[in-house]
């Protein structure tokens, strides 16, 4: 499996396939004499933007973390023994609802396109 081509930017659902994301970055485990291990995915705009260099990472969650308190200042992970499929989706066996993947989502509709008359 070559993990950058066939897992970044994937559609990431949990076990209801509810559609959480697309796989931003992974996580790896460096260990002495023994090839890499990935340990976990993450999701949301931090990584996206650290893509982009240090700078646009920094101030993404700097960014978040203003917004939605501490707890956004970091991305979303999910850990890589929580894979259950990989296929056209990459399935995890965790429920969406009980994470805060969709608290910016929420945050959102409740404070800005709420209020929008018409919405």
């Amino acid at each position: 499996m070559k993990l950058l081509r066939d897992l970044l930017d994937k559609q990431v659902v949990d076990r209801e396939q509810v559609k959480i994301g697309k796989v931003d970055g992974l996580v790896a485990e460096l260990r002495r004499g023994k090839p890499p291990r990935i340990v976990a995915i993450e999701l949301g705009s931090i990584t996206l933007a650290r893509r982009l260099g240090t700078w646009p990472g920094r101030r993404m969650a700097q960014l978040a973390a203003r917004l939605g308190g501490k707890r956004h200042g970091e991305p979303h992970r999910i850990a890589w023994h929580k894979v259950k499929d990989i296929g056209i989706d990459i399935e995890f066996d965790v429920d969406v609802r009980q994470t805060s993947i969709f608290a910016w989502q929420d945050w959102l509709r409740d404070r800005v396109i709420g209020r929008i008359p018409g919405a």
